[in-house]
């Protein structure tokens, strides 16, 4: 019994991504298909880094079709990943050698933005993508601590700047032009503007698939002038259960939607707390109010990490827990979260401010 490419991409139309819940027909993931006599090969290119995951794909979708095909002879799949850029808000100029702007921001602090962020960089970067970090927090620069990343950057032109780098990030931040920790920036709110202005621009980023911002916590006249002023995929919002910071959360969810970024979902952060003596599962900073406010405004809720010792142990000694403890279920959840973000903006529209319209006058 023979087939053709057409039984094949048929096949392929009842597998679901488990990633992205779609088939991988309709989210055109299906690549080169060939069939030698009996033999099929084709290429699965996922809109999203997975690395971690690509295995399981190629098994998946290797056993489908020898199920689905009763004919077939040897199947091989090749999976892999390409991230393309995507819109941003009007009106803001993109950034040279960055694809995309992940924006990850709370409405208040304490709620482990930071330490979010660089973690979910890291796992970006552990899926096979290219990651850069902006440390946009100008009077509290945290990342170069938590990536361990010492020293100022160099200019190779006298205009530009190189980024720092570590644990396979680029990095930048106020924090590697100053000396010493305990120097405060104080600073009016148009020059920590401009500040991050020229860190954002005179970088050379290297081709990046994901730029991730630390923005500073807050939603006043600095925060909302970053937002209009840097080109953002989408933004990340990152809260606790707790009621005060959640009301804190709505403003910052409130004030992206107003500046016309895309919120890509919502991350609770000290979901739970597990006693290390006795295993006991705690919620003291309350439990569901993440989810809750996520069904309140119709965003996704992307994941919920625990209160661990180890997560601030690990960003407080430049090795994030992501690289510290790969394996680790606590890395595991990053990892998860990490790719529902990159799913999400794959389903973003792709950008083509690239392409100029064509001006046509015409005599009435």
């Amino acid at each position: 019994m023979s087939f053709n490419e057409t039984d094949v991409q048929s096949a392929l139309k009842n597998l679901i991504d488990p990633n992205t819940k779609k088939d991988f027909v309709s989210d055109k993931s299906v690549k080169n298909i060939k069939i030698s006599g009996i033999n099929v090969s084709l290429d699965i290119l996922l809109g999203y880094p997975a690395k971690s995951v690509w295995d399981e794909i190629r098994a998946m979708v290797e056993a489908h079709l020898k199920t689905t095909l009763p004919s077939v002879g040897k199947v091989s799949v090749n999976v892999s990943s390409k991230v393309v850029p995507h819109a941003v808000q009007r009106g803001v100029p993109l950034v040279s050698g960055v694809k995309n702007i992940i924006a990850v921001a709370s409405g208040k602090g304490g709620v482990g933005k930071s330490t979010t962020a660089v973690n979910l960089a890291l796992a970006l970067a552990a899926e096979g993508a290219r990651v850069g970090v902006l440390d946009a927090d100008i009077y509290g620069p945290s990342q170069p601590t938590m990536l361990g990343i010492s020293g100022q950057p160099k200019s190779v032109d006298g205009k530009s700047i190189e980024p720092m780098s570590n644990h396979g990030l680029q990095a930048m931040s106020i924090g590697f032009m100053i000396e010493g920790d305990d120097t405060p920036m104080v600073w009016r709110g148009p020059m920590v503007t401009q500040a991050l202005d020229q860190l954002l621009h005179q970088t050379r980023w290297d081709n990046l698939d994901y730029l991730v911002v630390d923005l500073p916590p807050g939603t006043g006249d600095i925060q909302l002038t970053l937002a209009q002023k840097v080109p953002v995929t989408g933004a990340v919002i990152v809260t606790t259960p707790q009621d005060i910071a959640l009301m804190d959360a709505r403003k910052g969810l409130k004030m992206f939607e107003k500046v016309g970024i895309k919120i890509v979902g919502i991350v609770e952060n000290m979901s739970t707390h597990i006693c290390s003596n006795c295993g006991h599962e705690e919620h003291i900073f309350g439990a569901g109010g993440g989810e809750k406010m996520c069904a309140d405004y119709d965003v996704e809720f992307l994941g919920g990490l625990p209160l661990d010792i180890r997560i601030r142990e690990q960003a407080d000694s430049g090795n994030p827990t992501v690289v510290a403890d790969p394996d680790g279920n606590i890395a595991k959840t990053y990892k998860q979260i990490a790719r529902r973000i990159a799913v999400k903006i794959a389903d973003m529209a792709q950008d083509h401010s690239a392409a100029f319209p064509k001006i046509v006058v015409q005599n009435t």
